[in-house]
């Protein structure tokens, strides 16, 4: 393949229609992961509570929508403003939790069109990327921090809305927060957004903008194959441990060398002769004795040579005895 038939591919790529079939890609990749979450925790939620559960899905499927419009500023409600997508997302969502038999959710959960489904969300996340950024650049167009976090939500809104979706269904885990630990994907989302902004707003990409889009989609599938396929689900872990360890501190701490604060006050040392004992302890201690017998006799010696001496108890003064009657001659 030539390098004018990439560049024709990618042209193509770019001009790709998201609805119907992307969306349903999207939609039915969430959906499994939710029931999948479920499963392991309340597999009778979906019967008990069928509207939670519908809520929790619509906002997993529309969060970085929903995200991006709040910090925007924009009306909420105009995520929904076309009742297709949410027919669409409210279909699939039927067929993976109430299909008879569960059709649905086996023939999504096989792995071949598990990797097709994924994908295609690779690609509809790719799309999503850059319609964030390009949004963002309208708006702000000097504010590349704004424009950044908008193509990040927009890639990977799912994560950071993961406690308010688990919060609709009576769960309130605040550990994964996306702040704390984040994922993969959103890595992956904040890079190609970066590269999005850096061919947007400068001119050191000279590459076509659909060659560019073509290599961040090829770059997104490849490393979620690579995940669902090999099993390696963070592919900037080994270059995340390089950085932290060159700049982040990392070194000292193999190295084993104490933090020593620079401004040494009067309540630091007093706190540091707490914890460690004053500087003459260490001089004024002798080895121990071994193990034997001896050594224990010694140490219990020493030990009740250094309690104070016991103050003496009060003599009791003897009671007179009674006189005995003498007898007389």
């Amino acid at each position: 393949m030539d390098l004018q038939s990439v560049i024709d591919l990618a042209n193509q790529v770019v001009k790709l229609k998201m609805f119907p079939l992307f969306d349903v890609a999207h939609s039915a990749i969430t959906c499994l992961y939710i029931r999948d979450e479920l499963d392991k925790s309340n597999a009778k939620f979906s019967r008990l509570h069928p509207f939670a559960c519908w809520i929790s899905c619509m906002i997993s499927i529309f969060s970085g929508s929903l995200l991006t419009a709040f910090l925007l500023g924009e009306p909420l409600l105009s995520v929904f403003k076309t009742s297709d997508q949410l027919y669409v997302a409210t279909a699939v969502w039927y067929m993976v939790f109430y299909a008879p038999f569960d059709v649905g959710y086996y023939i999504v959960s096989i792995l071949p069109v598990k990797c097709v489904l994924a994908v295609m969300k690779e690609v509809y996340r790719c799309k999503k990327i850059n319609d964030g950024v390009v949004h963002a650049s309208r708006l702000y167009p000097q504010g590349y921090l704004p424009i950044l976090i908008v193509g990040t939500l927009k890639g990977n809104g799912g994560n950071f809305m993961k406690v308010m979706e688990r919060l609709c269904r009576g769960i309130w885990t605040p550990d994964v927060m996306e702040t704390l630990r984040p994922s993969a994907p959103t890595k992956l989302s904040a890079l190609a957004a970066a590269i999005f902004l850096v061919k947007e707003k400068t001119e050191l990409i000279s590459a076509p903008h659909h060659v560019v889009y073509f290599g961040i989609m090829v770059f997104l599938v490849y490393f979620k194959l690579s995940s669902l396929l090999l099993g390696i689900h963070d592919p900037l872990a080994p270059f995340e441990n390089l950085g932290c360890t060159i700049f982040l501190g990392g070194i000292p701490d193999h190295l084993g060398v104490p933090d020593v604060p620079l401004k040494v006050g009067k309540g630091v040392v007093e706190k540091q002769q707490k914890k460690k004992g004053s500087p003459g302890d260490d001089l004024d201690q002798k080895p121990q004795a071994p193990s034997d017998g001896s050594g224990d006799a010694s140490q219990s010696k020493s030990k009740a040579a250094l309690k104070p001496p016991a103050s003496p108890k009060p003599k009791e003064t003897p009671k007179p005895k009674p006189a005995k009657n003498k007898k007389k001659d």
